[in-house]
């Protein structure tokens, strides 16, 4: 049997469609027709993977991804609306790794698993706490914290944190973040690294009164330890 996935869909014909098809391709499958069935299921189980629908009954999906990612880095890709921009631009904010907009092609679907699966793979690396004096990273745990008080970040915030950690000393370009942040294809905002630098520094640099995120003008950015 292949990867584990686990399909957050109320509407039922939409469900056992998506069911029939990934066991098909080998998958195994688990079903859950509302938010708060698939938060139990998806905490509680090991799954390599979570499609999730965005209007569900019980907790939206939004909120079961937002609850999800406070435990979790389980691989999401979010079934929504046409129409529904704000909730891809959050769903993806909040730790989504994909979207898929419905009506969808079972090709388009199974195209978009396996690239999931391939990027959500867990990686070593990723395992060890990261430190810079009191600035402490946890990617196994997703926490973060400054001389042991808790810093509250969102899901991008984390992995832009987590990518200066990993790379201390050493200057990030703008593109070098936004590709190992947003990815290659992110068609958002070209400001958007500038913007969550800022929201880093208000989060760590102005909270608790020290200078770790530098800006090299004209190159990009780079965390330095010394905090100051």
């Amino acid at each position: 049997m292949g990867a584990s996935i686990l399909i957050v869909e109320d509407e039922a014909r939409l469900a056992r469609f998506l069911e029939l098809e990934l066991l098909h391709e080998g998958y195994a499958v688990t079903k859950a027709a509302d938010g708060r069935e698939g938060l139990d299921a998806a905490l509680a189980g090991d799954f390599d993977l979570i499609l999730l629908d965005v209007m569900l009954p019980g907790l939206n999906g939004l909120e079961v991804l937002r609850r999800l990612r406070s435990g979790k880095d389980t691989p999401v890709i979010l079934l929504t609306a046409r129409d529904a921009v704000m909730d891809k631009v959050s769903g993806l904010d909040m730790g989504a790794n994909d979207y898929i907009t419905k009506p969808f092609s079972i090709e388009e679907v199974l195209a978009r698993i396996r690239a999931a699966l391939r990027t959500g793979a867990p990686n070593p690396r990723h395992s060890a706490v990261l430190r810079c004096g009191e600035l402490t990273l946890d990617p196994a745990r997703h926490t973060a914290a400054y001389g042991g008080t808790p810093i509250q970040l969102t899901y991008k915030e984390f992995l832009l944190l987590q990518t200066l950690l990993e790379n201390r000393d050493i200057v990030q370009t703008r593109d070098m973040l936004m590709e190992k942040v947003w990815g290659y294809d992110y068609a958002g905002e070209t400001n958007v690294v500038d913007v969550y630098i800022r929201y880093l520094r208000q989060k760590i640099d102005s909270a608790f009164g020290v200078k770790l995120i530098h800006t090299v003008r004209g190159v990009g950015y780079v965390l330095k330890g010394d905090g100051t």
